[in-house]
């Protein structure tokens, strides 16, 4: 016991009491495009960018592909590149998640009044990796501990998908995971929601058209929330529901 009043004592309160109000020290998060104008035929980000995130002309950046990995800014000669520490990177449309000098943070996530109605006091999800490298896995995981702690707006992590409203899809989808994906889909009871989390589920970025991959699931079933990071910040995933739902922090 005395253990772990010293431990709480020197960690201090780790709750976060208003998850749109955080501001994680070191996160990279949203990519930031700085003022000035690129050197004629530049494309020196777009090349260091591992996985085809950004277009040059004009300057783009797509956090459905990004990785956050922080190469395209050292590799920028005219230093228009960098990164915020903002969370709220979540977005309903697909296309809302590009972002450039005209739109330089993703589309703000639209509530849902039908889903409000249905799930705002209540929802509950079923995660499935479908592929992934565990690590989005495991910040889909943290959502339930004492930080985050997403079950506070009446939103659970559940075992089956019988009882499940929502899907959270993490992973690039593999082949030996696409039936797997589909069955658990199709023991969810009607109505029922996908979320896409991370750049590989949104958009099989970095393993984009590798043969060991099936996304036809994706292409039967559109995502109503994508949560994009690698891996997604458990405040991007908090932040992006809460907006979708119209829940108050």
């Amino acid at each position: 016991m005395f253990k772990s009043i010293a431990v709480r004592r020197a960690q201090g309160s780790q709750f976060i009491p208003d998850p749109r109000r955080a501001a994680p020290a070191g996160f990279r998060g949203r990519p930031v495009i700085g003022p000035g104008a690129c050197d004629s035929g530049c494309q020196a980000c777009a090349q260091a960018c591992p996985t085809g995130a950004i277009v040059a002309a004009p300057l783009a950046i797509d956090l459905g592909r990004c990785t956050q990995c922080g190469d395209c800014a050292p590799a920028c000669p005219a230093s228009r590149l960098g990164y915020a520490n903002d969370v709220q990177l979540a977005a309903t449309d697909r296309a809302g998640l590009v972002i450039g000098v005209d739109r330089p943070a993703p589309d703000p996530v639209r509530v849902s009044a039908a889903l409000k109605q249905r799930f705002g006091r209540s929802l509950k999800l079923r995660s499935v990796s479908a592929g992934g490298c565990n690590a989005c896995e495991l910040e889909v995981n943290a959502l339930t501990n004492v930080n985050f702690d997403i079950g506070r707006y009446g939103i659970d992590i559940v075992a089956s998908p019988r009882h499940a409203d929502g899907l959270v899809l993490t992973g690039p989808i593999t082949r030996n995971m696409a039936d797997a994906l589909q069955l658990c889909w199709d023991a969810m009871p009607e109505p029922k929601l996908v979320i896409a989390v991370g750049a590989c589920a949104i958009s099989g970025s970095p393993f984009e058209g590798s043969g060991a991959l099936d996304r036809r699931f994706l292409d039967r079933i559109q995502p109503t929330l994508y949560v994009p990071g690698c891996p997604a910040h458990p405040l991007t995933f908090v932040c992006g529901i809460l907006d979708l739902l119209g829940i108050p922090s």
